[in-house]
């Protein structure tokens, strides 16, 4: 399994997205808190828990360094942290490691790729958004002017 991106991290923990970007990142929390299952096969069959549980939920959870995220979504190590953290949960436990790969394949699809804007070669005279996706958002512009196709003038304002 590839690593999550430290920015989807931060991002989401971040409130970028907006309401698709919460979901992700409750989706993410509520798959951190599962118990974690050590012996990776997630039968609930294994010695010494029934469960699967290691009786103690943040070891090696993930949960602390999800919560220290939320907290300060701005700090890169701390994405980074969070990362590496469930990388290391879904190395030990298959459960988790396919409710992450499904979580990131749902996640990231809405959250990666490069954006590149580019303007150049002329005069441009109306207003210019650039970025990647955007949504609710309207705008108003005036009639287009007339032209009156029997002479060479001008274009006029509208009536």
């Amino acid at each position: 399994m590839e690593p999550i991106s430290v920015a989807l991290l931060a991002a989401l923990a971040g409130g970028a997205g907006g309401e698709a970007g919460r979901q992700a990142w409750e989706t993410l929390s509520e798959l951190v808190r599962r118990p974690f299952r050590r012996d990776g096969s997630g039968d609930g069959n294994s010695d010494g828990g029934g469960d699967g549980n290691t009786g103690d939920p943040a070891t090696g959870s993930a949960e602390p360094e999800l919560v220290r995220l939320a907290a300060q979504p701005d700090d890169a190590a701390l994405a980074r942290a969070l990362s590496t953290a469930l990388a290391v949960r879904a190395a030990g436990d298959a459960e988790f490691r396919a409710g992450l790969v499904r979580w990131h394949r749902l996640a990231g699809s809405s959250h990666h790729g490069d954006v590149h804007n580019e303007i150049s070669g002329g005069t441009f005279n109306s207003p210019v958004l650039q970025g990647r996706d955007f949504s609710g958002l309207s705008f108003t512009t005036p009639a287009p002017r007339r032209v009156d196709p029997g002479t060479d003038t001008p274009p006029t304002a509208p009536d």
